[in-house]
């Protein structure tokens, strides 16, 4: 019986080491997603980092409150009293609890919009910003169309309840999410975990619904936003931070919320494990065919780590960034330098010299003997005079 348990006990410590080790081994492979569509990019760069359906249209489900809260950031003043209308005290839904004709700042609706994912304050900041839900529609698509630049997205309301017509892709809204957290508001409000909330109806601790910034924290989490309804599945938009990599990630459509953020974890796990941002500083200088180029900013590109990069200017006056297989990683423009009087005369005086540098020896060398020379007669001629 000892002999059995022995052998037992050995067998599971073996498991539980090469379990370890197995898993303690970052992998190089994309993970496999449950979720129906994904996308993971670099937040400083754009890039893509990995990507499942990214531009199949989606039902976004509460991520749509991201583009209500950037749009209402960049368009009107946060200290602006809103007045609660009764459409928006009776939305359904995940609420703030708002009362009818209750007035609240602007700023403090945005807080209940991300963090609660209040519905009832996306009509009241809809309501304020356009006159309607109606009117709201149509203006966010045209900011999200010229400002950010989505291709697949159109919305109906500012909360994402379902509406057959209200998609977007998960290409579009790692974009939206993108262009928010440039803003500093944004990106305060974003990274929030919990607030205290005084409202007529109210009072409370407001709590984000993201685990990830919670009950599961992950390292490096700096914001995030979930939606769920039942024609969208599970959803989420994170973002996250480490070293010099800033990531965003959005699942899209999960049919349980673990599966969502097993995909999330994974995908950052995947970012992190195997890509770097790295930088080129303000003002460095190329050279392309004897013509010199500045850089006028500092700027970003994203590789696999460990890997070796190229940077060659082409004939478009364009920096281009090659990884090792030849892959475009990223390409700014470049201004080009100017050279001033002064360098062109020096560099005249350099090809004067470079004409006489070889024969300068043997021309000092004549103008000596010819010296010598005159001398000599000078002095012969002295002499027969004393004479």
């Amino acid at each position: 019986m000892r002999k059995i348990i022995l052998i037992l006990t050995t067998i599971a410590v073996l498991n539980t080491l090469l379990i370890k080790t197995v898993h303690g081994e970052p992998s190089t492979s994309p993970p496999t997603l449950v979720s129906k569509s994904a996308i993971m990019i670099d937040s400083k760069t754009g890039k893509v980092l990995y990507e499942k359906n990214a531009s199949k249209p989606m039902y976004p489900a509460s991520l749509t409150k991201i583009a209500t809260a950037i749009f209402a950031i960049e368009t009107s003043n946060l200290d602006e009293k809103v007045t609660v209308s009764k459409k928006a005290r009776d939305t359904e839904g995940t609420r703030v609890y708002l009362e009818e004709g209750e007035r609240v700042t602007l700023k403090k609706l945005l807080q209940g919009l991300l963090i609660n994912s209040g519905n009832d304050a996306g009509v009241a900041i809809a309501e304020h910003l356009s006159g309607s839900v109606e009117q709201f529609s149509m203006d966010i698509n045209q900011y999200l169309t010229n400002v950010i630049g989505v291709k697949n997205t159109h919305f109906e309301n500012p909360h994402g309840l379902f509406d057959q017509k209200h998609v977007t892709t998960a290409e579009d809204l790692a974009k939206i999410t993108q262009y928010a957290i440039q803003n500093e508001t944004f990106r305060k409000i974003f990274g929030i975990k919990k607030l205290k909330w005084n409202g007529e109806a109210w009072d409370t601790t407001l709590l984000t619904h993201h685990k990830l910034m919670r009950q599961i924290p992950y390292e490096g989490i700096t914001g995030g936003k979930t939606g769920y309804i039942p024609q969208s599945g599970f959803n989420l938009a994170t973002t996250a931070e480490r070293g010099n990599l800033s990531l965003i990630v959005i699942t899209l459509n999960s049919y349980l919320e673990s599966a969502a953020y097993s995909d999330t974890i994974n995908l950052l796990d995947y970012g992190f494990n195997n890509f770097e941002t790295s930088s080129i500083s303000k003002g460095t200088t190329f050279t392309f065919h004897e013509q010199k180029y500045k850089t006028s900013k500092k700027l970003f590109y994203t590789h696999r780590l460990n890997n070796e990069v190229n940077n060659e200017v082409n004939e478009n006056d364009t920096l281009e960034i090659t990884s090792e297989s030849g892959a475009v990683l990223a390409s700014y423009p470049l201004k080009k330098v100017k050279e001033d009087s002064q360098t062109i005369t020096m560099k005249d005086d350099v090809k004067i010299s470079s004409i006489f540098g070889d024969y300068l020896s043997a021309i000092a060398f004549v103008l000596v003997v010819i010296v010598l020379c005159i001398t000599g007669v000078f002095y012969r001629r002295k002499q027969k005079a004393k004479l």
